[in-house]
């Protein structure tokens, strides 16, 4: 059983000191997404993942491809010799202030479409994990994340849904009605205060979490950053506070925590589980400057609360 993700996955160049991009003399390179995200953290918590999704015909294109099957995913990498692996740039302005700036119009992952995930993919999928990032990329994009969606709910397979909002892609008023849509049809959604908002009002996050799970969902999370997070599930409310970290970077927590919730939903745990386990995934994920490169193995899951600085 697995769990199938699709959506983009880019290129990421990053500094390597902290500054001004405009002065930055040291760039990394690395690979950046946010359903592949969720991917490598579902692996490296024995969650068997594969991503689907385009990439260009091009160097950028093996390095997301390669960076992802050596995290022991599965890899349907549709490759585009017409349009470019997407691209972004984060800036380290600060020590606690990170900027991106995302190079994806007209990338390969923009002519994500219907016909994209194979059918055998869907022998042994348990989970389709869809973001609200996909359908902002292009029409196609739009059409064949709600086509997966119903096409997973015929076949009873469950589906997650991170709302992930995107100002730079669409204004709020075009993702309400997408994003009504995609909860309508998911079994768990995940979102931030101000991206339930979009969808369903202004409100407190046990407002919010009830008027998500009224459009059908079973299971509501709200995302709320460092005072961590709540969840309504099968109308039962449930609290945890965030594991406090230094953070590095906060980019790709959210992913972070979503994987920590999925995976324990999958094994058969209660919520109050799920949540112990998201809040620390989302926090490990926080104290290393890579999207992903922080996420935690189920071994290490106690290592921030642990008294002993060095392990032997």
């Amino acid at each position: 059983m697995t769990v199938v993700t699709f959506g983009e996955t880019m290129a990421l160049v990053r500094m390597a000191d902290i500054g001004p991009l405009a002065h930055a003399s040291k760039m990394e390179l690395g690979i950046g997404g946010s359903e592949s995200n969720v991917a490598v953290a579902l692996r490296r918590l024995g969650t068997a993942a594969t991503w689907v999704g385009r990439i260009g015909d091009d160097s950028f294109g093996d390095l997301v491809e390669r960076e992802l099957r050596a995290e022991g995913i599965g890899v349907h990498a549709i490759r585009d010799p017409d349009a470019p692996t997407g691209l972004m740039v984060k800036e380290r302005r600060t020590s606690t202030a990170t900027r991106v700036w995302y190079y994806r119009k007209h990338s390969a992952g923009a002519h994500l479409a219907i016909g994209d995930i194979p059918d055998a993919l869907w022998d042994n999928a348990t989970l389709l994990h869809i973001t609200g990032i996909t359908p902002a990329l292009s029409d196609s994009a739009a059409k064949a994340t709600v086509h997966y969606a119903e096409h997973a709910r015929t076949l009873g397979v469950s589906i997650s849904l991170d709302l992930n909002y995107r100002r730079a892609l669409w204004t709020k008023d075009d993702a309400r009605s997408v994003y009504r849509t995609l909860v309508a049809l998911a079994d768990v959604v995940f979102a931030g205060t101000e991206e339930a908002a979009i969808a369903v009002g202004d409100g407190t996050p046990a407002d919010l979490a009830t008027r998500l799970c009224g459009l059908g969902p079973a299971e509501a999370v709200i995302k709320l950053a460092d005072a961590g997070a709540y969840a309504l599930v099968d109308r039962q409310p449930y609290r945890l506070p965030a594991v406090p970290v230094a953070v590095i970077d906060s980019v790709g927590a959210g992913d972070g925590f979503v994987a920590g919730y999925l995976a324990e939903r999958l094994a058969g745990r209660g919520p109050q589980e799920r949540l112990q386990t998201a809040t620390a995934v989302g926090a490990f994920a926080c104290t290393v400057a890579g999207d992903w490169e922080g996420m935690p193995r189920r071994d290490e899951l106690d290592l921030l609360t642990s008294q002993e600085s060095v392990s032997r």
